[in-house]
């Protein structure tokens, strides 16, 4: 009688889908406790990312012959300039923008509300509140120079402030952090080094095409909407560059509230609106991003949005924004050890047949 062939890759599959399941299902026993341990490393991994970022401007300057202590040193001031900056220069003009957006946003939903004989309810008072909030604290910015310190969490200028520090601090170290891990890798585990290895290429890519990307999108969609003469300019200018982070639906966020807001203003500028969301948004996606990005842009559309979905399972906006890099280094990972994993699998078949 012949013997049946098990079918590795699909058991595989299945287990790999039945431990996600399991996951899910189980993660209100467990989910508390890593969405606090998460928010407690969430400085010390932002400050982490904060120094990685930096380091190869600080590789540049050393390269050019600059010593190291005056090239961390520039890197640091330069970008305290650049947030201290655009922080000064761009606050009056963003509280400025965000009273009209308040108030345009009140009369869109009043008229919305009107034409479908619709209550939004809870909805619109939280929308409201929060922009009045936003209003309130940059007025008080502007009036004082501060922000109301009473009024904000403790906890959250406390994150900044380790942020910051142990930022800069990784900064300082970063290379014999890099230089312990190497020689470490390279005498226990060749090929965990060669894998570590990829893997900062693959993060490394994104994070720098991330920061670049950003900053395009900031200064393309101000520009933009500024040429058309929409009100809120600056305000869909930064939240472009900010939904940046969230993979494909960050833009179409933007791109929502830039069109609802010009309708309630004129048709034309509804209509010089529209065109700049519908161009753009694929000189994007198939001229800018990919030239920034590179390989590290080739990623599967649908698994990215799995990745999303499954991470804000269990942190929320955090994990919307987690998705794309979560994806990277599990494929970077799968891509590294696909050979071994396919050996494994077929010296188990072997065995069993």
């Amino acid at each position: 009688m012949k013997k049946e062939h098990i079918n590795y890759k699909l058991v595989n599959i299945l287990l790999c889908l039945l431990i996600f399941y399991l996951i899910l299902i189980t993660s209100g026993y467990w989910g508390g406790f890593i969405r606090k341990i998460f928010s407690i490393m969430m400085p010390f991994i932002i400050a982490f990312i904060f120094a990685y970022i930096l380091r190869p401007f600080v590789k540049k300057l050393e390269d050019k012959g600059v010593r190291r202590p005056i090239a961390l040193l520039s890197v640091v001031l330069i970008v305290l300039l650049i947030i201290v900056g655009l922080v000064w220069i761009t606050v009056p003009v963003v509280y400025e923008q965000l009273i009209s957006f308040t108030k345009l946003v009140n009369d869109v939903i009043n008229n919305f509300n009107g034409k479908f004989d619709l209550e939004l309810g809870g909805l619109e008072n939280t929308i409201l509140e929060s922009l009045n909030g936003l209003v309130k604290d940059l007025g008080t910015y502007i009036s004082t120079g501060t922000i109301d310190i009473l009024g904000k969490s403790v906890n959250f200028l406390t994150n900044l402030m380790i942020i910051f520090i142990v930022g800069i601090y990784l900064l300082v170290d970063m290379e014999k952090i890099r230089s312990f891990v190497k020689k470490f890798l390279r005498k226990h585990s060749k090929k965990a080094y060669r894998y570590l290895k990829q893997l900062d290429v693959e993060i490394g890519n994104y994070l720098h095409g991330l920061a670049i990307f950003m900053i395009i999108q900031f200064f393309e969609y101000s520009i933009l909407f500024r040429i058309v003469g929409h009100p809120n300019w600056l305000l869909l200018g930064l939240l472009a560059c900010f939904t940046t982070v969230i993979p494909y639906f960050g833009g179409i966020i933007t791109n929502i509230i830039a069109v609802i807001t010009a309708t309630a203003i004129s048709w034309k500028l509804s209509l010089a609106t529209l065109i700049i969301t519908l161009i753009f948004p694929n000189v994007d996606g198939y001229l800018i991003s990919p030239h920034i990005y590179g390989k590290t842009n080739n990623v599967n559309p649908v698994l990215v949005i799995i990745s999303m979905g499954f991470f804000s399972r269990f942190f929320g906006i955090l994990g919307i924004m987690m998705g794309l890099p979560a994806y990277i280094i599990i494929k970077c990972t799968w891509q590294f050890f696909d050979d071994d994993i396919i050996e494994k699998i077929q010296d188990v078949k072997g065995v069993k047949d």
